[in-house]
């Protein structure tokens, strides 16, 4: 990657944080970019039309350009047509939040979401965020289905994360992670309790061909109080019909059929059901 491509990208990366705008000196400082440097790169990104100077300030912030770019991909790509029905469904049946999360490489991002909560609390988070793997129900069911070894390498380049970051549950060490993936393989979906988050409970499955590899995650989440580890139980026959409905009418989606095809060759994932490993 050319210098002057991974300072822009890391530019709107960085701003993508910052709706309100941010300073130069602060992007640059913040980015180890020198500040005529930073300021010629913000300069080409105006002119292409991927920031704006506000007028009050001065400070840098994101157009709606690469948002408009994303959600034209989005429609093209008809993933969420497909998978909208399902977790809608799914919804329904549990009365939470259910998200679809989609494999890109070692990233995966939320995409889709049906609330189903009609009252109390509700558990809602941004959508468009990549999800911690190590700690959020997502990132575990999808890990499930890895070769340990790329499970360990992608979990260890993208960090197990602050304490900030995660739950009072979350695992802090690969030892625990790779425990808690057992566990979930033998049951054929994640369980976590205040992992992820405080006072948030949720559930995932992988949406996966089989012997292929996981091309997204169905998720569902809510409040630990309601959300308790015997409505999970009672909701895994759900959860999973709805992944394996969506396994077979994904291939529509040129988004869902390809993601993450070939990621991790011809190695052949670990199968749902597991012995534990010994101590």
């Amino acid at each position: 990657m050319s210098g002057a491509l991974e300072k822009s990208l890391a530019v709107l990366e960085y701003l993508v944080d910052y709706p309100d705008g941010a300073q130069l000196v602060q992007i640059a400082t913040d980015l180890n970019q020198l500040r005529s440097g930073c300021h010629r790169t913000l300069q080409e990104l105006i002119r292409f039309g991927y920031v704006r100077q506000l007028p009050t300030r001065g400070d840098y912030a994101l157009t709606t350009k690469m948002a408009s770019m994303g959600m034209s991909f989005m429609s093209k790509s008809g993933v969420v047509d497909i998978a909208q029905p399902v977790i809608n469904r799914l919804a329904q049946t549990t009365e939470e939040l259910v998200r679809l999360a989609i494999v890109d490489g070692e990233r995966l991002t939320l995409m889709a979401k049906a609330q189903g909560a009609r009252s109390g609390l509700r558990y809602d988070p941004d959508m468009g965020i990549d999800l911690r793997l190590s700690c959020s129900a997502a990132g575990q069911a999808w890990l499930m289905t890895l070769p340990e070894d790329l499970a360990i390498e992608y979990v260890t380049r993208q960090g197990l994360g602050q304490p900030r970051h995660y739950g009072p549950a979350a695992p802090t060490s690969l030892r625990a992670l790779l425990k808690l993936l057992d566990e979930h393989r033998e049951r054929g979906y994640s369980v976590i309790e205040e992992s992820y988050a405080p006072g948030m409970s949720s559930m995932a499955a992988p949406v996966q061909r089989q012997g292929g590899p996981a091309t997204g995650v169905i998720v569902i989440a809510g409040p630990a109080m309601r959300l308790t580890a015997k409505r999970m139980q009672q909701f895994g026959p759900a959860l999973l019909a709805a992944t394996e409905e969506l396994s077979i009418t994904g291939d529509a989606s040129p988004l869902l059929k390809s993601a993450n095809a070939g990621t991790w060759g011809n190695a052949p994932a670990k199968p749902k059901q597991t012995p534990r490993r010994g101590s």
